[in-house]
């Protein structure tokens, strides 16, 4: 017997059994006699016997594998949420292959094919935010195997998605700043390409027109989610002839990069700069001052789009139709946009 991995014909050669006597045994069939299957489990056991999960799938049709492709690992969202999908996909009798794109589109392309070749089930995707073109996602649905998008998605897509309420989540923030009395505030925003940076554009925009507010082309710059974008654009803001009293940042990590040159240049927050930020990181709450943002229910977005997985592989690519699911976001008060200092709720 080799040393390598055990196959079917070693178990075979052992139990002088034909191949398709112990694949059978193995898999419980109820033309094997009992006494045969016993014997064939406690061979496999005792060697350490492992499936052949590829020569299986070219029987069922199913590898019972499932893709996840997110942006990146060190996202705390993305680590929260692929904690919930992998244990509701786990508890349903699926593996998971987890790949990052690092933000980039050609690797997400390469992620796609990588899957694909190893035949996964299903593929559940957070697009980069380089990525325009989704000719490879098409890909996926013609070939009729289910695709989840969450978070990040694609509006040229027709496919079942989960998401917060960026717009709502926007809306409650930039509410919350002319609350306080902030009179002239600006919008770090995300990537163009990406659907959740206009929702939560739109949200700002139009709680800036409710309220009469100037809505000026200066006062809205794009960054990319990064620390290093937020402090760029925030420096760009603050050099403004008129700069802004506030800032409602797209996300967390830009957030933390606005208030780190706000407090380089000898401005105070919440006093001269007021800051908002979205996705409530852990970091948010222990920073100083601890930054106001909208909180994902990121673990329950990661569930969701598991159990949306588990509903459409259930089904033939003909009967399935695509779902979008919207989670609701909270705003978390805290100290980074408190004019008004006597507000209870402040965390």
């Amino acid at each position: 017997m080799n040393s390598g991995q055990i196959t079917i014909k070693d178990l075979a050669r052992k139990l002088n059994l034909s191949t398709s006597t112990i694949s059978r045994a193995l898999r419980g069939l109820p033309d094997v006699n009992p006494a045969t299957k016993r014997k064939v489990r406690k061979l496999a056991e005792e060697l350490n016997y492992e499936p052949n999960s590829v020569a299986l799938s070219l029987v069922t049709k199913r590898t019972h594998i499932v893709g996840i492709i997110i942006p990146g690992f060190i996202i705390h969202f993305y680590s929260s949420a692929i904690s919930a999908i992998q244990e509701a996909l786990t508890e349903s009798g699926y593996n998971v292959m987890i790949c990052q794109s690092g933000e980039r589109y050609q690797t997400e392309i390469n992620n796609i094919h990588t899957l694909l070749s190893s035949r996964v089930d299903g593929i559940i995707c957070s697009l980069s935010r380089e990525t325009q073109d989704i000719s490879h996602l098409k890909q996926i649905q013609q070939k009729g195997i289910p695709l989840i998008m969450f978070n990040r998605v694609s509006k040229e897509l027709n496919v079942s998605k989960v998401q917060v309420n960026d717009y709502g989540g926007a809306r409650d923030a930039v509410e919350h700043l002319v609350d306080q009395g902030y009179k002239r505030i600006a919008h770090i925003a995300g990537p163009s390409t990406l659907q959740i940076s206009t929702n939560r554009l739109n949200g700002y925009l139009d709680i800036l027109k409710k309220h009469g507010l100037p809505v000026e082309e200066e006062l809205i710059v794009r960054s990319d989610f990064t620390m290093e974008s937020g402090i760029q654009c925030t420096r760009k803001l603050l050099s403004l002839p008129e700069p802004p009293d506030a800032i409602f940042v797209v996300c967390d990590s830009a957030a933390f990069g606005a208030m780190k040159i706000i407090k380089e240049m000898g401005l105070q927050i919440p006093n001269d700069v007021g800051i908002v930020g979205f996705t409530n990181e852990p970091l948010a709450e222990l920073i100083d001052p601890s930054l106001t943002t909208v909180s994902q229910p990121t673990y329950e977005i990661g569930q969701t789009t598991a159990q949306l997985f588990l509903e459409q592989i259930r089904l033939e690519p003909e009967d399935r139709f695509p779902e979008t699911r919207i989670l609701k976001s909270e705003l978390i008060v805290r100290k980074s946009s408190l004019l008004k200092q006597s507000e209870s709720h402040v965390r």
